[in-house]
């Protein structure tokens, strides 16, 4: 019986509840159904002194449901409370809110931002969260846009707020494997279709995507995908930074984002850097809220020993090898090394 409720309990969260609901109510449903088999099960065979003790445990057993119930409910109305859009699919669910008094939009992967917007017509084209000018990818941007038209990689669309930088002869080619993503990118924010550069999303997990493709000769490659608690591991391996720098130029910029509440991914992202002997740099920056912009950490990584020498990465600092660390590969990784 164990093994069949693995089954169905396994075949229901994965498979039926993100295409029936919208958010993640499963495991509201299976308390309450834990408290309702349970009162079915003992109280039947329970030996009471009286029937007033009888009646009194079946009506205290209804009543404890039907508040667990109720605080569940309210739980999932304030989750949902001045969303503009809740959806949920099998990679999570998201929503889409804009603050109350209106001055910008956010879009929600669980509890953690993945991009935000002004709303006011004169900043509608700001960069904003992980990707402002002083932040890694942006002076990655402004540094390289110097020489010339761009051909840019991102891994991980979020509402397309890299693309801001886009100018008339750029292209921007965005890996994203979640389509309800790129629906709301395209729906509720306006990024994608305000920018002058030219875009072309590809929907797929990033790493399939680059194995197959040939080499893009990309002038920079944003790799952020690693903002939540749980990291796709896969992209991080030696074998994965070995399909970034073959789609990258020569003098190409790989910018990894690495700013983590959870995780120290600096330790991971320097020994690929030393294993293909490219240069590294962490870009940090405290952030300013009032022009919705996050901190954020950056690893800039790239062969061209003249990149770092730029005036906008003065205050980039190098990043310590650790003693031992292994590098992951994909045999290989372990996030308890890089616990904080």
């Amino acid at each position: 019986m164990l093994a069949v409720g693995g089954v169905v309990g396994g075949f229901f969260v994965g498979i039926i509840a993100p295409y029936w609901f919208n958010s993640n109510y499963e495991l509201s449903i299976g308390i309450l159904l834990t408290g309702v088999v349970a009162a079915i099960a003992v109280i039947p065979k329970a030996n009471f002194p009286s029937p007033l003790w009888r009646n009194a445990s079946i009506a205290s057993t209804v009543f404890l449901l039907l508040g667990l119930g109720w605080i569940q409910v309210e739980e999932h109305l304030g989750e949902i409370s001045g969303s503009e859009v809740t959806v949920r699919n099998f990679y999570g669910t998201l929503q889409v809110f804009a603050n109350p008094e209106g001055d910008y939009r956010s879009m929600l992967h669980g509890q953690i931002i993945h991009g935000r917007q002004h709303l006011a017509k004169d900043k509608l084209d700001l960069p904003t969260t992980y990707y402002s000018a002083e932040g890694g990818a942006g002076r990655a941007m402004q540094i390289k846009a110097a020489s010339g038209p761009l051909r840019v990689g991102v891994v991980g669309l979020g509402v397309g707020t890299l693309v801001s930088y886009g100018r008339k002869e750029d292209y921007f080619r965005l890996y994203e494997i979640d389509p309800l993503v790129i629906d709301i990118a395209r729906d509720n924010f306006s990024y994608l279709s305000r920018t002058a550069a030219s875009t072309e999303i590809v929907l797929g997990d990033a790493r399939l995507q680059l194995e197959l493709e040939p080499a893009q000769q990309f002038d920079i490659l944003v790799v952020d995908a690693f903002s939540g608690d749980s990291v796709p591991v896969h992209l991080l391996t030696l074998e994965a930074f070995a399909q970034y720098f073959r789609h990258l130029k020569p003098d190409g910029v790989l910018a990894v984002h690495i700013t983590n509440r959870f995780l120290d991914l600096q330790p991971v992202v320097k020994s690929a850097a030393d294993h293909f002997d490219k240069d590294i740099r962490l870009v940090s920056f405290e952030g300013d809220r009032e022009r919705l912009i996050f901190r954020s950490r950056w690893a800039l990584i790239s062969a061209d020993r003249a990149f770092f020498n730029k005036p906008q990465l003065i205050d980039a600092t190098p990043i310590a090898a650790r003693r031992n660390f292994q590098p992951w590969k994909d045999d290989y990784s372990s996030i308890f090394s890089i616990l904080m």
